[in-house]
């Protein structure tokens, strides 16, 4: 598992440093034999946004259409998709996590349509720590070293934690620590490893649940918000340009279950960042589910 986070680690940092301004413009862009040229923008760390994006990038290609993924952070994948660099994302979350980005560019960029409406924002510690509610966490810091290990500092998740759930249970003298996605799960693989209590902020789904034995805290006062709906948006125009795919993705759907399903067997079962290979068993092994995304 570490060398797989190392790896991602390494992909993302790089994939990070630029935008790039390669989105497809219409439908008869690309090569002759295209039916267009897509980009895809993947939030860096957010694995049930690389697994969909994976996914439709094998779909669309299998359609005609010439697909690429781009990583970025929230902030600047936002800016991208406003600009038109980047076509569409997966992974929009609503009505809270992304709520203050789609403030400053909903008006630049469209709605595609909600896949999912059973995912949440949590904050987890390993399975057999002393406590089973945020409300306790406080008088049990010394329990897990005085820290909160946070995600990336600009995501939403972060946002809600110094906005809302801190705040809410008091947890100021707590040292809340951000640096990304891919750096939280390598403290929290260390503390399994070493028996060591950890309380870190994540979100369902997530192929953690699967990897790690850890529970989610309760949240007696609903800091953290209710079941948030996962959206596609694409830039301006996408729908225009691209009406076919616009309205495969109004149509989609995916629930927890087969979204987990996809997600163990690129993250957690296989120890590579090769996708492609492993997609290509997984639409073979739910042909129906997927067959249905295009019809």
């Amino acid at each position: 598992m570490t060398k797989r986070i190392l790896a991602f680690t390494a992909l993302t940092a790089t994939a990070a440093l630029a935008l790039t301004g390669c989105a497809g413009s219409d439908e008869a862009a690309g090569d002759d034999d295209s039916k267009g040229s897509i980009t895809i923008a993947v939030f860096n760390g957010w694995d049930e946004g690389v697994a969909t994006s994976e996914l439709w990038k094998a779909v669309l290609e299998n359609e005609g259409y010439d697909v690429e993924l781009e990583y970025a952070d929230v902030a600047p994948l936002f800016t991208g998709l406003s600009t038109g660099d980047y076509d569409f994302t997966t992974d929009v979350w609503l009505p809270v996590t992304h709520a203050s980005y789609l403030e400053k560019f909903g008006d630049s960029i469209e709605e595609l349509g909600a896949w999912n409406d059973e995912s949440r924002l949590t904050v987890a510690v390993n399975s057999d720590a002393p406590i089973d509610s945020l409300s306790e966490l406080a008088d049990s810091a010394g329990e897990f070293g005085d820290q909160i290990v946070g995600i990336e500092p600009g995501a939403g998740l972060t946002l809600t934690m110094d906005e809302s759930v801190i705040p809410t249970y008091g947890l100021e003298d707590m040292d809340f620590t951000t640096s990304s996605t891919a750096a939280m799960l390598t403290e929290l693989e260390a503390a399994e490893q070493s028996g060591e209590n950890i309380v870190v902020t994540l979100w369902e789904p997530h192929w953690a649940y699967g990897a790690y034995d850890i529970k989610n805290l309760e949240d007696p006062e609903g800091a953290l918000g209710d079941a948030e709906s996962l959206y596609s948006y694409g830039r301006e125009g996408f729908g225009d340009d691209f009406p076919e795919v616009a309205e495969w993705l109004s149509n989609f759907q995916m629930d927890l279950d087969t979204l987990y399903d996809l997600e163990n067997l690129l993250f957690v079962e296989n120890d590579t960042d090769d996708y492609a290979p492993l997609i290509d068993q997984w639409i073979e092994d739910n042909q129906e589910y997927v067959d249905s995304l295009t019809s």
